[in-house]
């Protein structure tokens, strides 16, 4: 298997150009007005770290550097989120960044149970 470090540093790169994709994206779909892209990276990510850490458990943790925290490190953006409320928030939209806290948190914490239930079924 490949060294753990190398796992990750390709890992990121697939994982940063992923979300890449994901905000140009958005930036064509929704416009530079609302985070979309923030938003929809953090609940994916968060889905898909509840399924693999479900899969990866025991037989397939060698994977686990590459995958968890080199693509899904790449991928997901909590700090661009926090930068995204506060951005809402000094903007004088403070119902819109508390909604969007609201929201991100909530969808994310649902995408990681879904995600672990569905790792469950799979994985028997």
């Amino acid at each position: 298997m490949m060294n753990p470090t190398l796992q990750v540093a390709l890992g990121g790169a697939v994982g940063a150009v992923a979300r890449h994709g994901v905000n140009r994206a958005a930036l064509a779909a929704f416009g530079p007005g609302v985070p979309v892209a923030t938003l929809a990276v953090n609940v994916a990510g968060s889905f898909l770290i509840g399924l693999l850490a479900v899969l990866l458990a025991g037989r397939g943790a060698a994977w686990s550097p590459l995958l968890m925290t080199g693509v899904l490190g790449g991928f997901t953006t909590f700090s661009a989120f926090s930068l995204d409320a506060l951005g809402l928030w000094q903007r004088g939209q403070h119902a819109g960044a508390a909604a969007y806290v609201a929201v991100s948190v909530g969808l994310s914490l649902a995408a990681v149970a879904a995600g672990l239930s569905i790792g469950r079924g799979i994985a028997g």
